[in-house]
Order: structure tokens, then sequence, then C-alpha cells
């Protein structure tokens, strides 16, 4: 094996192997294992003899919990541009799992969160096991979602991808594959297994040898009461109509959704609808890019991540505190252009 300790690279007759090896952090993202990755995959692109690409993650825990937040705490904090620059390459790699030429074989086994949503949800074969937890939950560190994660639950089937975005609810196989975040189910025993036949067989075929039905989800039993609730204009809306709907599960969203920062709440609903028509995931990015070095400068995020990571007492002071205290122009600086040279630009 060869490269960094942090992502392991190497060949593996006809596949090229991305482990992220990082398990006690629960193979959170840094910005050299970005900058790894995406070497990889480009020198990979041309290499005739690598005829796919496998992503997995070291441990029996999942693939990837993220980006490393308390790194953007300390950034955020002292008002530094490491995150602006971590963010650019990241969302750059985003972009180019998505359009790689070969086939990306992404296993979601056990947590992926976040950052990790973005190494593998935006790939063309995307596996889940009994054991996945896949997420979005910015929201709860007064951030909003990003590395394509606006645009990939834009598209979800009504408004789940809403619902998903504003509570940071994880999923299991069944309700990731029914908002088309994965593709196939594979229990986790025999994922070692598919990464055999991955080095020898066609990807089509490794896949369908192993890929089963999923365990029934939760998501499709709640689609009346979500399309309804969360197709409201505001968070205020959302908030009253699930209270209002009498179902047990929407209340719970509504209180769920009553702990996160309202900041957050109302960029993440304006992004989400933006992301509808936008067009490709480029733009999207582009989008997020924008929102996420606007949410720097925000004292929601160095609060968010303060609460639930570095003092862990789940108590988090948003700024402001209620949803009818968030001006229209807040919502709207987020998305402002950053200025010459400072855009994404994919």
């Amino acid at each position: 094996m060869s490269g960094e300790a942090d992502v392991l690279v190497h060949v593996e007759g006809r596949s090229g192997r991305l482990v992220l090896n990082r398990p006690k952090a629960l193979n959170a993202l840094s910005h050299p294992m970005v900058r790894r990755i995406a070497e990889a995959l480009t020198a990979w692109r041309d290499d005739p003899a690598v005829e796919c690409v496998v992503i997995s993650g070291a441990g029996e825990r999942g693939l990837c919990a993220g980006g490393d937040i308390r790194a953007i705490h300390e950034d955020a904090r002292t008002g530094g541009t490491a995150s602006a620059d971590f963010w650019r390459d990241e969302y750059r790699l985003n972009a180019l799992i998505a359009r790689y030429p070969k086939p990306y074989v992404a296993l979601m086994d056990g947590i992926v969160m976040g950052g990790g949503v973005g190494i593998s949800a935006h790939g063309d074969v995307r596996v889940v096991t009994e054991r996945s937890r896949v997420a979005m939950p910015e929201t709860g560190i007064g951030f909003v979602p990003d590395v394509g994660g606006t645009y990939l639950l834009s598209l979800a089937p009504g408004e789940l991808g809403t619902h998903l975005a504003l509570t940071g609810a994880p999923v299991g196989a069944a309700d990731a594959l029914l908002c088309g975040l994965a593709d196939h189910f594979v229990p986790s025993g025999r994922l070692g297994a598919l990464v055999a036949d991955l080095a020898r067989t066609p990807v089509h075929e490794a896949v369908a040898a192993h890929a089963g039905l999923a365990p029934a989800g939760e998501l499709a039993s709640h689609r009346e009461w979500i399309d309804d609730c969360y197709a409201a204009d505001t968070v205020e809306e959302i908030v009253a109509r699930l209270l209002r709907s009498g179902v047990p599960a929407a209340k719970e969203a509504a209180v769920t959704l009553t702990a996160k920062s309202p900041t957050a709440l109302k960029v993440t609903l304006a992004a989400l609808r933006r992301a509808r028509h936008l067009g490709p995931l480029e733009r999207v990015l582009e989008q997020e890019y924008r929102v996420s070095c606007a949410a720097l400068a925000s004292p929601d995020l160095v609060e968010g991540i303060r609460a639930q990571v570095i003092d862990k007492d789940r108590s988090p002071r948003w700024s402001p505190a209620d949803l009818a205290d968030v001006r229209d122009e807040e919502v709207a600086r987020h998305f402002a252009p950053l200025g010459p040279g400072r855009e994404l630009a994919l």
C-alpha cells in the first residue's frame, strides 16, 4: 500500500481501492485526505489497468462521519481561511466523483454523515448495508447541508429531502434507497466477498451476485404528513403544520426542529428550494460554497460545535434563539456573491 496513513491507496486486480484510515475519528475527512483522494482519482482516470474505484472506511463503525469539525470550530473562532480552503477542494472532489468516467463504488456501511455523504452518494454505485446510518446533520451545529447534500436531498421524492435536511435525521438502508442516496443493499457480512469480486469481475456482475432486499424502512409510511407539512413556504409554518397534524412522529419532528439553529434552518430551507432550480450539481456546489463561507461568520457555527463536540453539554445558545427573530436579510447574506477570485467556479 502507498499514500498517507489516513488514506490507504492501492490497486487490487481491476479495482483502485481507497480506504479512509482514521477509524478512531470515525474516518473524519481532513484537508490532506481530500487532496489524496483527488490525486488518486485523477491518476486512475486515464489508467487502463484500473476499471473501477472502490471506497470504504477502516474499522467497524462507518465509512465517514464527515469533516473535521473541531478544526472548523477553531478556524471559525479565530476568523481564519482554512475552512474555506478545505471546502473549495472538498466540493471540487464531490464534483469529480459525480462526473467520474469509471464506475465509482462506495461502500456506505455504518455511519455515513456530512462529508461522508459527499464522497459516496455522488458515485454511481452506492452500496448500503443493514448497519448504514446516512445523514446530513448540519443544522444541529448551526451549519447548512453541503458537499452537494442540498442537491441530493432536493431530488428526493416529495418533501422527504426537506425533512432530512432540516431535522438531520439519519436513515437506514431502505430509506436511503428510497431517497436516492443509495442504489443497492448488500448485507455487511458480504462486503468482503463483494470487494474481492470487484477486483476480478465487472462491477454490475459483482454487485448483482451480492445485492439483496433491504430490511423495511420507515419513511414510506410517513410520506403523507411529511409531504404536507414540509411543503410550507417557511420554517415557522412547517413547525406549525407538524404540531397540528396529530401524528406523533410529526410532533417529534417539530420538537427536533426547535432544538436546531433557527438561522441554519431558514438558510437550509432556502438552499433546498433554490437547488431545485439551479440545474446541475456544479451550480448547487457553487451555491453551497457561498453559504458555507457565510456560515463561518455566523455565531451559531462556533456555538453549535462547542455544544455538540467541544464541551458536549448539548445546550447550544443560538443567536437569535427564535425563528421569528431571524431576519430575511441574514438569510439572504448566505447567498450573496463572494467577490472576484473567491467563488468556487466549477
